[in-house]
């Protein structure tokens, strides 16, 4: 017989660890409740008499107490379970120590590399980490099953954002900011009416983004054409001081030359508002608001032309860039902008293609804006177009009493991703092993995001009330319970994957971009979104397949299974798994062939998909750009590129950044040697992040088994 531990390990049946347990109990307690050998001896028999192959250790401890009651030994059936509990305790000893130690010290590098928007320096930063540390540690030991924080452990799944899950937050939303602005809200206690100009109301805009922020984990998403209203009312408030001061005293030409100058004006300072104070605020977690803004063109919106104008100086700033400490033009990291393509602006002859010639400069020099094409987002939902939240995941269609679809004011419970390359590695070529692998982790999978519905459950609308009760979300009563905003598929949970390209290499042996390969892997993939279906039949929440831009997971999985399976070529030789459906970096492949073959999957993907591609730097090729971005518009629903090159901070040289001979970066303009403070790419090894160096000795990025 052998014994199956609670990690999950197998162990040889040794039935003196069962005697040395009853004999500590022994000792614990007075002579007359204690056992003799010939009880011990029949309690082990009686274990050993079920002549199992495999016994769970806890099943053994059961029936140790069980025969002790059944000797009268009560007394020593309780010390038994006193024993056996102190011991679970042990296991579960707090771990938080030594790394919230090394986290004040700065050397906790996981940490530092983890949020490139969060400088683990700050005392600010640190307190958040510190905080989180704790709800890590806690959710780990006692919030969770046993098995899905082992599952966490060793790869099988990643439960997202378990340094926030002690609270009763969320991840990501919609803003409603049309409410808040039109209807008022509430922050700090004080009062905040509907703005009467366009300033004010970009003011209130970053004041709401800072609050909401502050009370979640995740991004939030801003939709600006609810801004066009207060434009409109500045320009109404200009002419109507005009005429007040100046009568029939000058002409309309003339009131309206000065009307349009003092609207600019506001306008201009109004968008720096938002850019200044996004980049500028600091939020309770020590970051800057994860704010994405939502760049949509209706011509059928009655201030149609007012949005045009907020977009046209949105990305007009954003192509400026803002100054960084020595006063250099920089990209800022906020607000991240998406801009919709549709027929009145895909550069096919439309009313509006003017101002996608102006993002496409902006996506050139700045990276930003990425694009959602109208045409596709409509095929996926109904007809609908909307942002997606600031984590990248989008909703499922969702309809009120009305029959009216809503989005903004909605919002993500929360995001469990699988490692699929695990799979394939324990399956091998085996796809019957592989199906039925895939089933039991993702019931895995479904019980740990029950664990986050069932967390949210019964917390009152007064834990944040700039979510729930002053229009962020909701408009709820003190006191009320947030449940009915949880169910009945208003709100998401969300089932990441990660690594569908080494999957598909390990269990067909060909990369999924082949007709094989992608023949297997549409069926992995369509598999996924019906189980997540199935579970929205069943539950009647909101389950949705989410392909997450999770890129620090991705070298997360694989390290793991690297240290677990060693190295296997194609697979963790890499030291990074492919991010959810997309093509590996490596392979020969053209940025329209990438967007075509992704595209076939973010139709399956729904609670989550986006593309991207690296381009040269375009600046000096906008037509070629153009070219892409009407290729977006006709073929997939959301994308972005990826211009970036060697950059110093410092002195803002945008040239290649070498190594002295000392084994560091330098830049040759400035001979900046802070890594903290330069953009590096390398493209030998497909790797598209910042590198760091080890210390001098080797060429190697640090912490990512990849050389260069």
């Amino acid at each position: 017989m052998k014994v199956q531990k609670r990690d999950g390990r197998i162990a040889i049946y040794d039935a003196g660890k069962i005697r040395a347990a009853i004999e500590k109990a022994n000792a614990a307690v007075e002579a007359a409740e204690r056992v003799d050998e010939k009880t011990i001896d029949e309690t082990i028999q009686y274990v050993e008499a079920l002549s199992e192959e495999v016994l769970p250790v806890e099943t053994i401890q059961d029936l140790i107490e069980e025969r002790l009651v059944v000797h009268n030994k009560y007394a020593l059936a309780k010390k038994y379970m006193i024993y056996r509990y102190q011991r679970a305790l042990l296991r579960k000893s707090n771990t938080t120590d030594e790394s919230i130690l090394k986290l004040i010290r700065n050397e906790n590098k996981e940490l530092a590399e983890e949020n490139s928007n969060k400088n683990t320096t700050l005392a600010s930063t640190q307190r958040d980490y510190i905080a989180g540390e704790v709800s890590r540690d806690v959710t780990k030991r006692l919030l969770l099953p046993e098995k899905i924080s082992l599952a966490h452990e060793n790869g099988v799944l990643h439960f997202h954002d378990a340094d926030y899950f002690i609270q009763p937050i969320f991840n990501c939303c919609l803003i409603n900011i049309a409410d808040m602005l039109d209807n008022g809200t509430v922050m700090n206690g004080k009062m905040i009416e509907s703005p009467k100009s366009f300033q004010v109301a970009c003011i209130v805009t970053t004041q709401i983004i800072a609050a909401v922020a502050s009370n979640q984990y995740g991004g939030q998403s801003v939709a600006v054409k609810h801004l066009g209203k207060y434009l409109r009312r500045s320009r109404m408030k200009y002419e109507r001081e005009l005429m007040e001061e100046f009568g029939d005293e000058m002409s309309k030409e003339e009131q309206k030359r000065v009307v349009d100058i003092r609207l600019r004006d506001e306008l201009r300072s109004g968008v720096q508002a938002i850019q200044y104070q996004i980049n500028t605020l600091m939020t309770t977690n020590g970051q800057a608001p994860f704010v994405t803004l939502f760049l949509q063109i209706e011509p059928e919106d009655e201030y149609v032309e007012e949005n045009v104008m907020i977009i046209q100086e949105i990305l007009r700033q954003r192509i400026q860039g803002t100054k960084n400490e020595q006063g250099i033009y920089v990209t800022p990291a906020f607000p991240k902008l998406i801009y919709v393509l549709d027929e009145c602006n895909c550069l096919k002859g439309g009313k509006y293609d003017y101002v996608t010639r102006q993002a496409v400069q902006c996506s050139a020099k700045r990276m930003y804006p990425d694009y959602i094409s109208a045409k596709k987002m409509r095929e996926n939902y109904e007809g609908n177009v909307f942002s997606c939240m600031g984590c990248r995941s989008f909703l499922s269609p969702w309809k009120d009493a009305k029959g009216n679809y809503k989005w903004e004011g909605r919002f993500n419970q929360g995001v469990v991703s699988l490692n699929l390359p695990q799979i394939g590695i324990l399956s091998g070529t085996d796809e019957e092993k592989f199906w039925q692998l895939l089933d039991e982790r993702l019931e895995l999978c479904r019980e740990a995001l029950m664990c986050r519905h069932k967390a949210l459950l019964g917390t009152l609308s007064d834990v944040s009330p700039i979510h729930w009760q002053y229009g962020a979300i909701a408009r709820m009563e003190k006191g009320q319970v947030i449940d009915p905003y949880l169910k009945d598929g208003y709100s998401t949970l969300s089932l990441g994957y990660i690594g569908l390209y080494e999957l598909t290499c390990l269990v067909k042996g060909v990369s999924h971009t082949t007709p094989e390969g992608k023949d297997f892997a549409m069926r992995v993939m369509k598999h996924l979104k019906a189980t997540a279906d199935q579970w929205k039949a069943e539950t009647g929440l909101g389950f949705g397949l989410y392909g997450t831009p999770a890129e620090s997971l991705c070298y997360r999985f694989a390290r793991i299974d690297r240290q677990k399976f060693g190295v296997i070529p194609n697979v963790t030789d890499k030291g990074y798994y492919t991010n959810s459906y997309h093509v590996d970096v490596r392979e020969r492949i053209n940025a329209f062939d990438k967007f075509a073959f992704e595209s076939s999957f973010q139709n399956i993907s729904t609670g989550g998909a986006i593309s991207y591609v690296e381009v040269p730097n375009m600046q000096n090729n906008l037509p070629a750009m153009e070219t892409m971005v009407q290729y977006i518009y006709d073929n997939i629903q959301y994308a972005e590129f990826n211009t970036k090159s060697d950059y110093c901070q410092e002195c803002g040289y945008d040239g290649e950044i070498l190594i002295n001979e000392d084994m560091e970066w330098e830049c040759p303009q400035c001979h900046n040697k802070d890594h903290s403070r330069m953009n590096v790419t390398r493209r030998t090894c497909g790797y598209l992040g910042e590198n760091f160096w080890n210390d001098g000795k080797t060429r190697e990025i640090k912490s990512r088994v990849l050389h260069l």
